[in-house]
């Protein structure tokens, strides 16, 4: 089984949020494929789906993003779900507005959600799909994070990058990281 996990946080607050883009991305990747996730348990809402032989489960923790790893954790307990059969995907500030970059592993770069993950997995070896947000460089960065996208950049995000990354995911399930990263890694990202 192979465990896809979109960060975010829950409640019509934060739904349209750059912290919620990995919500975002799970969601246009379900709908894709006529997967409904709405089932309640590991402290997350989630979906199943058949991927060729392989199971896929579609986490959305509930738990609000810097406590993401208590879902994470339950869910990969339950289902004994091994470091690189999961996928973590999460917005990043490091990496310009519309960028997506695959990582193998690594550390939490600062994002709060990873961190509780690799503290709660006690492991960073897991996969990542982070979708570079931009960074505002003055003020306060939870403002930034927790603010709505620019009417320009939600039509951008939503056409284009939303759909490039739930595509994304595809490959990732089916050929593994190696080939994600080399599909859809961009170079110009910093």
């Amino acid at each position: 089984m192979k465990l896809i996990c979109g960060l975010g946080n829950p409640g019509l607050r934060y739904k349209n949020t750059r912290h919620n883009v990995g919500f975002l991305v799970l969601d246009n990747f379900a709908k894709k494929n006529k997967v409904k996730i709405g089932k309640k348990g590991f402290n997350s809402l989630f979906g199943r789906m058949g991927a060729d032989t392989e199971e896929v489960l579609l986490l959305k923790p509930q738990t609000f993003m810097n406590n993401s790893g208590e879902a994470v954790k339950a869910a990969v307990t339950n289902f004994n779900v091994g470091p690189s059969d999961i996928l973590v995907i999460c917005d990043d500030i490091n990496l310009e507005f519309g960028i997506i970059r695959f990582r193998a592993k690594g550390s939490s770069g600062g994002h709060k959600g990873l961190k509780s993950i690799i503290e709660r997995l006690h492991d960073e070896d897991f996969n990542r799909l982070r979708i570079g947000i931009g960074s505002k460089r003055d003020g306060i960065l939870t403002d930034y994070v927790l603010s709505g996208f620019k009417a320009s950049e939600k039509k951008h995000l939503l056409k284009e990058v939303v759909e490039k990354a739930a595509e994304a995911l595809d490959v990732w399930i089916k050929d593994g990281i190696e080939p994600a990263m080399n599909r859809f890694n961009e170079k110009n990202g910093r």
